[in-house]
């Protein structure tokens, strides 16, 4: 990472999905985000409260981002390529809980935006078959 920050070779960091909130990728960011040569292309959902998601948010006015208690200015171009998710969408979820046997026990939703939790929740419990305990958090 020094090499890379010290020495603007051009390069590529993939990292596997997350929210930008912990390992190697942080110290990356860290580095590279003032660095105007960087952009930084998310191909995966951010989730709300993270710094990924204020990355994305922020970042293309010239915002910043705090990182391990650090504020980092971003001055590195911030992109976004929708569709490239690895989570199943709404009606695959459905279908997947309906189709269970045996039935699910209970269901909790747990990730993503409020709005979605909530509107998926209402969906699996307007459905004809009867639904097991379902929350949200």
């Amino acid at each position: 990472m020094n090499f890379l920050k010290s020495s603007g070779e051009p390069c590529i960091v993939i990292a596997a999905s997350g929210m930008c909130a912990g390992g190697r990728m942080v110290n990356y960011l860290k580095a590279l985000l003032p660095d105007p040569r960087t952009d930084v292309i998310f191909v995966g959902y951010q989730a709300a409260g993270t710094p990924g998601r204020a990355i994305q948010h922020y970042g293309p006015g010239g915002g910043y981002v705090d990182l391990d208690g650090e504020r980092i200015i971003i001055r590195a171009g911030i992109h976004t390529l929708g569709g490239y998710s690895a989570h199943a969408d709404q009606a695959e979820l459905i279908d997947f809980v309906r189709s269970a046997s045996p039935p699910v026990g209970e269901i909790r939703l747990i990730h993503g935006d409020d709005d979605a939790r909530r509107t998926l929740a209402a969906l699996l419990a307007e459905g004809a078959a009867p639904l097991p305990n379902l929350r949200t958090f």
